[in-house]
């Protein structure tokens, strides 16, 4: 989208990417930590946080500020009005009541992947991952089947502008060991993630496509390593993962 330079509020655009500074791995951030992640200065960063503590959307400790649960509205009314999750949902429950593990549904947005919808299983299990978590595509299993709708060369450019943290011994975080992930997932038409973004956690994903034949949004099932082998993975989990992807086919 085009927009005239007049129209363009770059305080907003400023206050939002503070918002964005916090995710899973880093719910509490200092000042500093903020303007380092913003590319701001502690000035100016002192005073988004500062407002958003004033507005209800932060809170602050004298050392840590977070987000505060008011921040949710901003997504509330899409998530509740989107068509996606309503579709999404009640075929991941009857997944997740079949496998007695948890489903979800994932969009790629840059590169992260944000999960859009979840059906938990009766296990406890990651409380890393909920509906509107934000998570980086290169070390999960969601990430590499919708990376691997684009081609090689458009993975390699948004690689390059991903920061590959090794989140555990397991993270792949070599270009070209991703790349040639994705492209088995490309061609294998599923992907799988080895505890590569937290440990004890494996999981299973497939691409769910639409008229078109282009898939935007992956499914995925995961469960805990220690509970459930690679090869039960592949056995169990993915042909009735492939019968949930292709039932939430048909309605979008």
């Amino acid at each position: 989208m085009k927009l005239a330079r007049r129209d363009f509020v770059a305080s907003l655009e400023s206050g939002l990417a503070v918002i964005e500074a916090f995710d899973a791995r880093h719910p509490k951030l200092t000042l500093t930590e903020v303007a380092e992640r913003t590319a701001m200065t502690r000035a100016s960063a002192r005073r988004y946080l500062l407002t958003l503590a004033k507005l209800g959307y932060a809170d602050y400790d004298g050392k840590y500020f977070s987000l505060d649960l008011r921040v949710l509205r901003l997504g509330y009314g899409l998530l509740s009005a989107a068509p996606l999750p309503r579709k999404a949902q009640p075929v991941l429950d009857a997944l997740a009541l079949e496998t007695g593990e948890s489903a979800s549904v994932a969009v790629l947005d840059e590169t992260a992947v944000v999960f859009l919808a979840r059906a938990q299983s009766r296990r406890v299990f990651s409380a890393t991952v909920g509906v509107g978590t934000r998570l980086p595509a290169f070390c999960l299993s969601t990430g590499r089947v919708l990376l691997a709708q684009c081609s090689d060369v458009q993975v390699r450019m948004l690689l390059g502008h991903t920061q590959l943290t090794a989140f555990t011994a397991n993270t792949v975080t070599d270009i070209d060991a991703i790349v040639d992930t994705v492209r088995r997932a490309r061609t294998q038409g599923y992907a799988v993630s080895e505890e590569e973004y937290e440990l004890g956690l494996r999981s299973i994903a497939v691409p769910v496509p639409s008229a078109t034949g282009h898939a935007d949004v992956a499914m995925t099932i995961s469960v805990h390593a220690w509970q459930v082998s690679s090869d039960e993975v592949m056995a169990r989990l993915l042909p009735a993962l492939q019968r949930g992807a292709e039932a939430l086919s048909t309605l979008l």
